[in-house]
C-alpha cells in the first residue's frame, strides 16, 4: 500500500486531465493521477518524466492504491465524460473514500446532475464540488478559468491548490468560489453560452468581410491582428487572425478554406438557451448561434437549396459595387463590438436570474474578474464589466451601465449600416442581427406587445393590463367569434 505523499489526485487522462496533473505538479504540489486504462496513466507518467515534473507526479493503475496515496482530507478532480461516466466513476471511487473526502468535477455537467450528487455524496459525509474549468488544454496545461461550487468549507481544502494553478492576472487569480450547490456548473455552463454568441458574431464579421469586401485571407488576418489591439482584444480574435494565416499543408492555399462549414457542440449551449428559456430572459444572440449550428449541419440539405433556388432566380451572397473596404473594416470592427456587449449581458443575466431563484448569491463582478484570464471568452473589455458591477451590483443590464452605454450609441449607425449591407448581399448575419434586435427592443418604453396581448385576450381571454388604469381587463372583441369561453374550449388557447 502506497504511503500518503499527495496534495491531490486526479482521474481522467485525456488531454484536458493530462495537462491540468502536470499544471498541478508544476505548481509545486504533489498529484497522483490514474485513468481507466492503464496506457494513459503511463503517458501522463512519461510526459512528466520528460517535462522534469517525475518527482511531483505519480501514475497509479489500481484505485486502492490511488486513493491510498492522498492526504487527508482527500481532495480528488474527476475529469471524465458527464453524466454516467462521473456517477459510474463516483460509484466506485467511494469504495475507497472516507467522511470529510472531497470530490471535485471539473467537467461541463448539467448542474442538477452535480447537485443530485452533493445530496447522494453528503449522506455518506463526502463532499462535492462541481468545478467548471475552462481554457481548453492549453489553459489546463498554463492556467486556466476554475469556478468551484458547492460546500464553502470544503473548497477551502481545495481553494491554495487552484489559486496558484488557475490562470494569473493582475487583478488575482482566475478563480473565485461561485456559490453553493451547482453554482460553479452553472456559471461554466452560461460562459460557454456567451462563447457561441462570440463565435458566431467573429464569423458572420468574417463572412460580411470576404464575401463583401473580399478581402483575402492575408487581409483578414492583417485586420484581426489590429482590431485585437483594440477595445476588441481578446483570446477568440487573437486566434482567428492565427487562423487565417496558416497553409495547407496537403494543398495549395489556406486551411480554413479547406474546412467543412459544419460545426459541432456539446450540449451547453443548448442548455444555456434552455435555461433562458425557463428564467424568461432573452438571449437572442446566443439563440441566433445555436440555430446557426443547427442549420450548418445541413449540409447537404443547403448545397441542394442553393442549386434549386439558383434556378428560380435567387442569387448567391457576393460583393456589392462601390463599397468601401476601409469603411467596411471599421463598420463591422464596430458593430462586433456592440454586438459582444449585447451577448455578454444575456449572458450575465441569465446567471443573475438564476443565482435569485437559486439563492446563490453569485457576484457578477467576480466573474467579470476570473474570466480575464485563462478561460475561452477572455477579453480586455470583461475588466470593464467588472467595473460595472462592482459600481452597481444590482446593475439590471450592461446596455445601460456608463461604462457601454455611450459605446453602443456610438456604434449603432455602423451596427445599422453592417446590417444592411449584409441584407442586401444575402448573407444571413444572425447574431449581429439579433444583438441589435436587442438593443433596439430594450431601449424603446414602448413595444408592440400591446397588439400580441390584444390578440391573446381575443381567441383565449387572458386577460390585458392598461396603461391608464390598475387592474386586468377583458373584452368581446367581436361578438360574431362567439364568446371568449367557447373560442378558448375550442382547441384555440395558446
Amino acid at each position: 500500500m502506497a504511503d500518503a505523499q499527495s496534495d491531490v489526485g486526479l482521474i481522467g487522462l485525456a488531454v484536458m486531465g493530462q495537462n491540468l496533473a502536470l499544471n498541478v505538479a508544476e505548481k509545486g504540489f504533489d498529484i497522483s493521477v490514474f485513468n481507466r486504462t492503464a496506457e494513459k496513466t503511463d503517458a501522463a507518467v512519461k510526459r512528466a518524466e520528460k517535462e522534469g515534473l517525475a518527482a511531483r507526479l505519480h501514475g497509479y493503475h489500481e484505485l486502492r492504491d490511488f486513493v491510498a496515496s492522498l492526504k487527508r482530507p482527500r481532495r480528488v478532480i474527476i475529469l471524465v465524460k458527464a453524466g454516467a461516466p462521473v456517477d459510474s466513476t463516483i460509484k466506485q471511487l467511494t469504495e475507497f473514500l472516507e467522511p470529510g473526502d472531497i470530490i471535485i468535477d471539473g467537467g461541463n455537467e448539467w448542474y442538477e446532475n452535480t447537485e443530485r450528487r452533493q445530496r447522494e455524496l453528503a449522506a455518506r459525509g463526502i463532499h462535492h464540488i462541481g468545478m467548471g474549468v475552462s481554457g481548453g488544454e492549453e489553459g489546463a496545461r498554463n492556467g486556466p478559468a476554475m469556478m468551484p461550487g458547492g460546500d464553502e468549507g470544503a473548497y477551502s481544502h481545495l481553494r491554495p491548490i487552484v489559486e496558484k494553478v488557475a490562470a494569473q492576472t493582475e487583478d488575482g487569480a482566475c478563480v473565485t468560489y461561485i456559490g453553493p450547490g451547482g453554482a460553479g456548473n452553472y456559471v461554466k455552463m452560461v460562459h460557454n453560452g456567451i462563447e457561441y454568441g462570440d463565435m458566431q458574431l467573429i464569423a458572420e464579421a468574417y463572412d460580411v468581410l470576404k464575401t463583401v469586401g473580399g478581402l483575402s485571407n492575408e487581409e483578414l488576418a492583417a485586420v484581426f491582428t489590429d482590431w485585437n489591439a483594440g477595445e476588441l482584444d481578446s483570446f477568440l480574435i487573437q486566434i482567428t487572425s492565427i487562423i487565417f494565416t496558416v497553409k495547407d499543408e496537403l494543398a495549395d492555399g489556406f486551411l480554413v478554406d479547406k474546412i467543412l462549414d459544419k460545426t459541432g457542440m456539446k450540449g451547453t449551449g443548448k442548455w444555456t438557451i434552455q435555461q433562458a428559456a425557463e428564467l424568461s430572459v432573452a438571449a437572442p444572440t446566443m439563440a441566433a448561434a445555436l440555430d446557426a449550428r443547427f442549420i450548418s449541419g445541413l449540409k447537404d440539405e443547403r448545397v441542394a437549396a442553393e442549386a434549386a433556388l439558383g434556378a428560380l432566380g435567387v442569387q448567391p451572397p457576393g460583393p456589392l459595387p462601390g463599397v468601401d473596404k476601409a469603411q467596411l473594416v471599421q463598420d463591422v470592427r464596430e458593430a462586433l463590438y456592440a454586438a459582444k456587449i449585447c451577448s455578454y449581458a444575456q449572458g450575465y443575466n441569465i446567471i443573475r436570474a438564476k443565482s435569485a431563484e437559486k439563492g446563490w448569491g453569485v457576484d457578477l463582478a467576480e466573474l467579470g474578474r476570473i474570466w480575464k484570464g485563462g478561460c475561452i471568452i477572455r477579453a480586455k473589455f470583461l475588466d470593464r464589466i467588472k467595473l460595472a458591477y462592482q459600481r452597481d451590483p444590482e446593475l439590471p443590464n450592461l446596455l445601460v451601465s456608463p461604462r457601454f452605454g455611450p459605446d453602443l450609441a456610438a456604434k449603432q449607425a455602423a451596427w445599422r449600416r453592417v446590417v444592411s449591407t449584409a441584407v442586401a448581399a444575402g448573407i444571413a448575419v444572425p447574431g449581429i442581427t439579433g444583438s441589435l434586435g436587442y438593443f433596439d427592443s430594450y431601449r424603446r418604453a414602448r413595444l408592440p406587445a400591446n397588439l400580441v396581448q390584444a390578440q391573446r385576450d381575443f381567441f383565449g381571454s387572458h386577460t390585458y393590463e392598461r396603461v391608464d388604469r390598475p387592474g386586468w381587463s377583458h373584452t368581446v372583441w367581436d361578438s360574431s367569434f362567439g364568446s371568449a369561453d367557447s373560442i378558448t374550449t375550442s382547441g384555440y388557447n395558446n
